[in-house]
């Protein structure tokens, strides 16, 4: 059984930063692609950024490219969000999950594993 633990999230003033990390159980971490995922209150869950098995592809949802920075550490089973310049609509409840084989990267049903979400709040 593979477990996703996020942790990081927090309060923070609209511009400013914060770091989430994805832990993962499973020693077939650096097999897999790795997502991020965010969902507001009332709102559908939207991607947010994806990275390949070994880090050389990364993808970006177009609200968040040049602000936002995914990353993974494969010796550590940890996948990183580096969240930079944020705004008030980037608050929500940030999850990670594992991609399927074969699947694409930017919709939910290409992920079968789902970390329990970390909650980003951002001030104005």
């Amino acid at each position: 059984q593979v477990q996703l633990v996020e942790s990081g999230g927090g309060l923070v003033q609209a511009g400013g930063s914060l770091r989430l990390s994805c832990a993962a159980s499973g020693r077939t971490f650096s097999t897999y692609s790795m997502g991020w995922f965010r969902q507001a209150p009332g709102k559908e869950r939207e991607f947010v950024a994806a990275i390949s098995w070994s880090g050389a592809l990364t993808y970006y949802a177009d609200s968040v490219k040049g602000r936002f920075t995914i990353s993974r550490d494969n010796a550590k089973n940890t996948v990183y969000l580096q969240m930079n310049s944020l705004k008030p609509e980037d608050a929500a409840i940030y999850y990670c999950a594992r991609g399927r084989v074969g699947s694409g990267y930017r919709t939910t049903e290409g992920y079968d594993y789902w970390g329990q979400g970390t909650q980003v709040t951002v001030s104005s």
